[in-house]
């Protein structure tokens, strides 16, 4: 489906009104999505999925995926934490994995942005380079 630049304009608006102290207010985005399908502006497809994808964009935004080879112990995962929340602000979602291929070190994803400190990631750079 092609949505119009009006559309487009309008759904990110609507995003606007719902973001609050730079996050997003869940109860307000509902009310607004309700009001659309109540009113049905014109274009109110089009508006809704950019503001759908918006809202989906902010959401892998403010969540962090932290992978290590070994369970991290608890300070160290309030130590990352507070390192994420500190670069990122706060309201960022963290959840820890374990993904034994990673030998060691830690894997940090954040929206589009990864963070690979892992050996897997080295040994890989070191293979290319030869």
């Amino acid at each position: 489906m092609k949505i119009s630049k009006q559309s487009k304009r309008d759904a990110k608006q609507l995003f606007r009104s719902c973001v609050a102290g730079g996050l997003l207010d869940e109860n307000r985005a509902l009310q607004i999505v309700r009001q659309v399908v109540a009113q049905k502006p014109r274009g109110y497809m089009g508006i809704l999925s950019h503001f759908q994808r918006l809202v989906k964009l902010d959401l892998e935004r403010r969540s962090a995926r932290v992978e290590s080879a070994a369970p991290l112990s608890a300070e160290l995962q309030a130590s990352v934490n507070g390192q994420l929340n500190r670069l990122y602000g706060t309201g960022l979602t963290i959840s820890f994995a374990q993904n034994p291929a990673l030998f060691g070190g830690l894997r940090v994803k954040i929206g589009s942005d990864v963070y690979d400190g892992s050996v897997q990631a080295r040994l890989n750079a070191l293979a290319e380079s030869f």
